[in-house]
């Protein structure tokens, strides 16, 4: 049962930065820009949060006040995710180019750019930023309980956003105006703007918000791994976008999606654990076997999922007024 709650709990862990991120995606495709810099994003949120967890950990404010330098970092992967985002968004939007291409472009930046920096702060070679630990909100004991080992074991303040944000964006994108206006956009800008639709803003609040949550989803990454951040976050932004997809640019299956592919990340990671699962005790470097399982599910649910999926029908297309 320690085993159940164990991966159980690390699968909610896990499954928060690709809800976080997949949810972001989702808004920028939603209208109409895809947003394949989502690594990128990750890289960079995760890069300034943990400056600032460092920093506030250094001052001492961080040790006295978990709660509000944990809310300090989230906020900071908030906003360095926005303005990287804002990058994509004129190129996108303003300057007609590809988004594919751009996304691309972004995503090989991050990483080089989290290395400079990270060397430029900490000295040559000090490539990682150590995560202080005081971020977790609670610890379970060795003999707790299922449900306590479930709940407190990995529990941080990023989890209860994410159900909040996750609540958020089912209201924001199906019970408002703003939404319906970014869905309109996503689906047929010329009648959007037909009607007095500001097609540019609205893609634009689109890569924001896609930013804001990849920013936070990128610090979610870095705190669940616990190794610290790293210029990497494993690829887990090309994992979301296939969340996204699989859960058909909706929140409710984007949940569902993401527990789903954290749960085969987690069985990676406890594999030695687990009783019942095979060892492959003649197979040399055996253990990345399960490490690569995400990934091979994610291929193999693509290949059967991804024809039924129902994309925005204008994303990918920049949109030109003159045109209409």
């Amino acid at each position: 049962m320690k085993i159940l709650a164990d991966v159980l709990s690390a699968t909610v862990v896990f499954a928060v930065p690709l809800l976080l991120v997949a949810l972001g995606g989702m808004f920028s495709e939603r209208s109409g820009i895809i947003n394949i810099a989502l690594e990128g994003i990750m890289i960079i949120g995760a890069l300034c949060s943990c400056l600032v967890l460092k920093a506030l950990d250094v001052s001492g404010f961080g040790p006295e006040h978990p709660y509000l330098g944990m809310s300090a970092a989230i906020f900071a992967a908030a906003v360095s995710g926005a303005v990287f985002s804002l990058l994509l968004a004129f190129a996108s939007i303003n300057l007609k180019a590809d988004q594919t291409i751009g996304g691309t472009a972004l995503n090989t930046l991050a990483p080089a750019f989290a290395i400079v920096l990270t060397w430029a702060i900490q000295g040559q070679g000090q490539t990682t930023i150590l995560i202080p630990t005081w971020i977790r909100i609670g610890s379970a004991a060795a003999d707790a309980g299922f449900l306590q080992r479930f709940v407190f074991k990995n529990l941080y303040l990023t989890t209860p956003l994410a159900i909040i944000i996750l609540i958020a964006s089912i209201i924001v994108l199906y019970k408002t105006r703003f939404g319906l206006r970014l869905r309109a956009c996503g689906e047929h800008p010329s009648a959007a703007d037909s009607v007095g639709i500001n097609v540019y803003s609205m893609r634009y609040a689109g890569v924001v918000i896609s930013g804001i949550l990849g920013g936070i989803g990128g610090l979610s990454f870095t705190v669940a791994a616990g190794s610290g951040f790293q210029s990497d976050v494993a690829g887990y932004g090309f994992l979301a976008l296939a969340v996204m997809i699989f859960g058909n640019w909706k929140p409710l299956n984007i949940l569902g999606a993401a527990l789903f592919f954290a749960l085969f990340k987690v069985i990676g990671s406890y594999a030695g654990s687990i009783p019942f699962l095979p060892s492959f005790e003649n197979v040399k470097s055996a253990t990345y076997i399960y490490q690569m399982l995400p990934y091979i599910v994610t291929m193999i649910v693509l290949i059967f999922t991804s024809q039924k999926s129902r994309a925005p029908k204008a994303e990918g297309i920049p949109y030109d007024k003159g045109s209409r």
